[in-house]
């Protein structure tokens, strides 16, 4: 996994996100969507925004369901631009949805999550971020940085059945 932002840029800096930072800003973003928007379904982005995804479905007491939009093909090939990998739940259908990403920089990856969403047949669709990071405007987000985003899941990955700092995040965490 590579960090949210390709480069590090000693200017903008990274921001390191431990557990608790996350979960605020996980209940900001279910308290903003739910003030202007009443979805029926939470479709997260996997895999990251899977987790966002998760805690504001249930903060809003809404069904939650998966879409995988990567940059992965396979474990060892990483392409240039995102692609859809699954199908949208059916159950988007003629229902009022809210896609949830962990970060949108450029709109790549949302843009094939809602268009995927509204061949599926979903009535309305609108987008949530934890993080905005560049140019693309989600209809919600809970910070907007242009630091690189050191997530507490990415911060560490098990190497041999050890935990160690993910070497994809070597330069971001000033390891390199």
């Amino acid at each position: 996994m590579s960090p949210r932002k390709q480069t590090v840029d000693p200017a903008e800096g990274v921001l390191h996100v431990e557990w608790p930072l996350f979960g605020e800003l996980s209940r900001a973003l279910a308290l903003k969507v739910s003030r202007e928007y009443d979805p029926d379904l939470v479709v997260g982005i996997a895999t990251a925004g899977v987790v966002p995804g998760a805690v504001v479905a249930a903060m809003l007491g809404r069904e939650f369901h998966s879409l995988v939009v990567s940059r992965k093909y396979r474990a060892e090939e990483i392409r240039d631009t995102p692609a859809i990998l699954s199908s949208a739940p059916a159950e988007v259908r003629g229902k009022r949805i809210l896609i949830v990403d962990e970060t949108c920089d450029s709109g790549e990856t949302m843009r094939l999550a809602i268009g995927a969403i509204v061949n599926a047949g979903a009535l309305e669709v609108r987008t949530a971020v934890e993080f905005r990071t560049g140019s693309f405007e989600p209809d919600f987000h809970a910070l907007a940085t242009a630091s690189t985003i050191v997530l507490p899941w990415d911060r560490e990955v098990i190497i041999d059945g050890e935990l160690t700092l993910n070497p994809a995040y070597a330069e971001a965490l000033g390891t390199k």
